[in-house]
């Protein structure tokens, strides 16, 4: 493990008639020992410009903030990123390629995943391989921060869905003893691993408690629309449908995950913005369903002043141009059900996040206590410590985590992924314990992520100039 500042290259890359020059630095290994050496390495992108003693936005090669994406997906492995186009074939330049022509420092790590294995067929990515190949790249950034381009105290993750889910665990859970252990096994750096800010979209997370949250809002819509990518004969991706209803066993599941999610709410003591408590009724309503309905409301809003035709809405009472109302049952039929129930921890054992929570022999295990029950394999739970791990939840409020202040989280008002309600969770505990929070879900939007980087790359540099002021005045 080690940094050399003279290995690198210089590089152009024009895309859409843009061009961006840039210095790399590819293939750092961010680990002394290993346990795959193609994915536990990091990309770090520079404008070459800075190199020249000149500035972008007002930032320069020591005071750029370091941009750091996954491209984690399904708790897959995450690729070694570069600049280039978008994820799933999308002709416009991806993050990277903006982050670096908006003054940004990127470095991209590769993340171990779920399917993994070495040459003995033992599983090396299960779960937290994730989540310790992220802190641990957090840390050599931290470790090396004298030679390394751009302001490491002003590390800034972002992901997507899973990779959303990792961010928001880098952000709650930094420098936390839980990992240490694992990390150290690794040989990461002797350094701390704890961000500036974290940029999740669509996290996919909670996944202990994401079963009871996706029947409290779908339960009763029994028909379920999927899409996904499987390859063709020909070896090429192509899109496949599948409609279908559920069955009554799984409508049964249904109506049992549902009805667990009030407990839960109300055993975390939620209270929104002017200190009143976010609770459920047994029959899953109250004021958290009227948060959610707010974040829903504040989206048609944002949409009715931007000039977007919403008038089609039927589920939305709109009055003198205001929102004033909707239907919470309509909108959720609109929208559809996507996944059968139960969404993440499968009885039959078969998701990617039983896979996710497989072991070095085993790919996959339940992680929650009602689908363990009612199992229709002889799977087994998955350790109670890795679950704890792979949760944000746990560490918002543990005084061992140093939790990042500042969050961008961003969930699609017609994402079916995952609930709403699990990211609304999320960014209201957050504003509790005193992290500034933009917390928004934006109208039409799917699941999906890296839709707005102008706005983000906006909040980021508000950030930033918000804590260059704060150190100018201390």
């Amino acid at each position: 493990m080690k940094f050399d500042k003279n290995q690198y290259t210089v590089e152009e890359l024009s895309l859409e008639g843009e061009t961006i020059r840039f210095r790399a630095f590819r293939n750092l290994v961010y680990v002394e020992y290993p346990v795959d050496a193609k994915y536990q390495r990091m990309n770090i992108f520079v404008p070459e410009c800075y190199y020249e003693d000149k500035s972008v936005n007002g930032y320069t090669l020591n005071s750029a903030p370091v941009f750091m994406p996954n491209q984690v997906g399904g708790y897959m492995p995450g690729e070694l990123a570069e600049p280039g186009v978008g994820k799933h074939g999308k002709n416009q330049p991806n993050s990277i390629f903006r982050a670096l022509q908006h003054g940004y420092v990127v470095a991209a790590p590769a993340i171990r995943g779920r399917t993994q294995k070495d040459e003995n067929g033992v599983f090396t990515g299960k779960a937290p391989a994730c989540v310790i190949d992220y802190k641990a790249a957090v840390r050599y950034l931290h470790y090396f921060s004298d030679e390394l381009p751009g302001d490491e105290s002003k590390i800034i993750t972002n992901g997507t869905s899973a990779g959303g889910a990792l961010s928001a665990l880098m952000g709650a859970s930094g420098n936390h003893p839980d990992y240490a252990g694992l990390l150290k096994d690794l040989g990461a750096a002797d350094a701390g691993d704890g961000i500036f800010a974290a940029s999740c979209y669509c996290p996919i997370t909670n996944l202990e408690h994401a079963d009871m949250a996706y029947e409290w809002q779908f339960q009763g819509v029994n028909e379920y629309y999927r899409r996904h990518m499987q390859m063709d004969e020909g070896g090429r991706p192509a899109l496949s449908r599948e409609n279908g209803r559920m069955t009554e066993e799984q409508i049964q599941t249904s109506a049992d995950e549902a009805a667990l999610f009030p407990e839960y709410v109300n055993s975390l003591g939620l209270k929104d913005a002017d200190g009143n408590d976010l609770v459920l009724d047994e029959n899953g309503d109250g004021t958290f369903k009227e948060y959610v309905e707010s974040v829903i409301l504040a989206s048609a809003q944002k949409a009715l002043e931007e000039g977007m035709d919403i008038a089609d809405k039927t589920w939305l009472t709109i009055k003198g141009g205001k929102v004033t109302g909707m239907d919470f049952s309509e909108y959720v039929r609109e929208i559809t059900r996507m996944k059968t129930a139960p969404a993440f921890d499968a009885l039959s054992m078969d998701s990617a996040e039983n896979s996710l929570f497989g072991n070095a022999a085993s790919d996959c295990c339940h992680f929650t206590d009602y689908s363990m029950k009612h199992s229709k394999t002889d799977g087994r739970m998955a350790d109670l410590d890795v679950i704890r791990m792979l949760n944000p939840m746990n560490y918002i409020d543990d005084e061992k985590a140093d939790t990042a202040k500042y969050w961008r989280i961003r969930h699609g008002e017609c994402d079916r992924d995952t609930s709403l309600a699990i990211s609304a969770i999320l960014a209201v505990r957050l504003q509790s314990a005193g992290c500034k929070v933009d917390y928004q879900s934006p109208w039409n939007v799917p699941h999906s992520g890296d839709y707005d980087l102008e706005e983000l790359f906006a909040w980021i540099d508000g950030m930033c100039k918000i804590t260059k002021r704060e150190e100018e005045i201390l």
